[in-house]
C-alpha cells in the first residue's frame, strides 16, 4: 500500500452495529444486576474489539454493539442464551465505515428524558435506528464532558 494512500484499520475489519433491544429476566433496575452487565460487558468487549453503549430502563435493556461481524455473532448468541435477556430483539445490523463508540468497550447510559423517549420508540419499533444511535452516541459524549 502506497505510503500515501490512507487506511482505515476499521474497514479491514468487516465492521457491522448491532442496535437491540431485550427484556430483563429479573430486577433490571437493581444496582447489583446493572453493575454485572456492565463489568461482564466491558470485559469481555474489550476482549473481543467490541464497542458500544447500553440503556437499561423499566425492564427493558437498549444496546448499540460495534465490531467485526463474527465477534458480534459471538456475542449475540451469548447474548439470547444469557439468563438476564428475554425477548432480545435485533433492531438493525448493517455494516459501518467506522465506530461511533470508539474507546468504549461499554459505556453505561443514565436515563435522560430525550434518551427515555428513545428506548420507548425503539421497544415500540417506531424508532429510526440511525437516530436511536446518534441519540446514545451524544448520551455517552454529554456523560463524559
Amino acid at each position: 500500500m502506497p505510503a500515501s494512500a490512507e487506511w482505515n484499520e476499521d474497514m479491514s475489519l468487516n465492521l457491522e452495529r448491532v442496535l437491540y433491544v431485550s427484556r430483563a429476566r429479573g430486577n433490571a433496575d437493581s444496582l447489583l444486576m446493572q453493575v454485572d452487565i456492565l463489568a461482564t460487558s466491558q470485559r469481555n468487549n474489550a476482549r473481543d474489539d467490541i464497542t458500544g453503549a447500553l440503556l437499561i430502563h423499566d425492564g427493558r435493556f437498549l444496546q448499540v454493539l460495534e465490531g467485526a461481524a463474527r465477534d458480534l455473532d459471538r456475542l449475540m448468541a451469548r447474548l439470547v442464551g444469557d439468563p438476564r435477556h428475554d425477548e432480545v430483539t435485533v433492531i438493525e445490523r448493517t455494516p459501518i465505515a467506522g465506530r461511533s463508540f470508539s474507546g468504549w468497550a461499554m459505556a453505561s447510559l443514565r436515563v435522560t428524558p430525550a434518551l427515555e423517549e428513545t428506548l420507548r420508540a425503539a421497544v415500540g419499533g417506531a424508532g429510526a435506528p440511525l437516530k436511536t444511535v446518534e441519540r446514545m452516541q451524544d448520551a455517552v459524549l454529554a456523560q463524559a464532558a
